[in-house]
């Protein structure tokens, strides 16, 4: 079973980010811009938190704030799970099912890596079922 490193080395390199006093109107356009889901909130090199989507529409579009201002830092999830580059994808799965989220940031020594996301996951999963069914097919035919 691969290891998030190596998810994160077939992966572009980039981490998107916003601070927590950014206005939340800013993040959504940024998420929208790079056409992703989730965006991790840094406080300098500090991960204080991870803004998504789905908290825009629960915690200021259901609610009514307005998104010119209202701060990141009103939404985010501050109490962040996160993974380190040597968990496996099986691991990974099993979080985010029983966790019912769609982004693990990637934390080693205090230091964000990367993020890995649930589409992440299922590729690998199913690549690595790919090959052992390659395998099997082959054992069997020889």
């Amino acid at each position: 079973m691969r290891t998030v490193r190596q998810l994160l080395e077939a992966k572009a390199p980039d981490i998107y980010s916003v601070t927590p006093d950014t206005p939340i109107i800013e993040a959504i356009r940024l998420m929208a811009d790079k056409r992703i889901g989730a965006l991790l909130v840094m406080d300098g090199p500090r991960l204080a938190g991870i803004v998504s989507e789905r908290d825009y529409a629960r915690k200021v579009v259901l609610q009514g704030r307005a998104s010119e201002d209202t701060p990141v830092s009103a939404i985010m999830t501050a109490d962040v799970f996160t993974i380190s580059p040597d968990d496996t994808a099986d691991r990974c799965m099993v979080s985010v099912t029983e966790r019912r989220i769609r982004h693990l940031p990637v934390v080693k020594d205090g230091r964000v890596e990367g993020v890995v996301s649930i589409g992440d996951l299922v590729k690998a999963v199913i690549e690595d079922q790919q090959l052992e069914l390659d395998q099997l097919q082959r054992y069997i035919a020889s």
